[in-house]
């Protein structure tokens, strides 16, 4: 996990992945290092869900590296 111009983002496979919702305080300091999270296109965008919170989701932007 990286901060450019203030938003959260990482890469995986080429593609980078910027975090445009907060994540729920409740998730651990570390969930990018340790949880069990995939990106799924739903509907109107593609989000970042986490295993652990299964009721939760964070929308991301997508870009090709």
């Amino acid at each position: 996990m990286a901060v450019v111009g203030g938003y959260p983002r990482f890469q995986y496979g080429g593609f980078w992945f910027g975090v445009v919702d907060p994540w729920p305080e409740y998730w651990s300091d570390d969930w990018y290092d340790n949880d069990d999270v995939y990106i799924d296109y739903s509907g109107d965008g593609y989000y970042l869900y986490n295993r652990r919170y299964p009721g939760d989701r964070i929308a991301i932007t997508v870009n090709v590296n």
